[in-house]
């Protein structure tokens, strides 16, 4: 799992730099709606986006190293990503984008892999601070 969780990460880096530079240089090709308050939308997204790709950093490191700290990085790469999340489907399903055309369809393959992926961080997080924990209380009982 946790090859599977590092290539996760990985391509979750790539996707969310490649889309910003695809946004930035041509925005069109992205656009679902070309409506000017679709754009704006968008336009909220860069920080939060950035802020996932730091935590999908942080979390890479960390479990590559096997660090204490990879279940935090983990849950703040999954928390962030099930916001945004969040955030994606509530206006794309309130606006009908999923039911736009092409763009629509990748719209809605994107929101798709932002929960699996985001729920994939957050149970490995959680399973490997489980794991800490214990590794931590065999100590413990070790010591005493």
């Amino acid at each position: 799992m946790r090859r599977t969780v590092q290539v996760m990460l990985v391509v979750a880096i790539v996707i969310d730099v490649a889309y910003w530079t695809t946004w930035a240089l041509a925005r069109d090709v992205l656009a679902s709606s070309h409506r000017e308050a679709y754009y704006e939308f968008e336009n909220a997204f860069p920080l939060a986006d950035l802020w996932l790709a730091v935590a999908c950093a942080g979390a890479l490191v960390a479990v590559t190293r096997g660090s204490v700290r990879a279940p935090l990085w983990l849950t703040a790469a999954g928390a962030a990503g099930l916001y945004l999340f969040g955030m994606d489907f509530l206006y794309d399903v309130e606006h009908g984008i999923f039911l736009s055309g092409g763009g629509g369809v990748v719209e809605a393959v994107i929101v798709a892999l932002t929960l699996v992926f985001s729920l994939t961080m957050l149970v490995h997080g959680w399973r490997e601070d489980g794991r800490a924990r214990e590794r931590d209380s065999q100590a413990s009982l070790a010591d005493a």
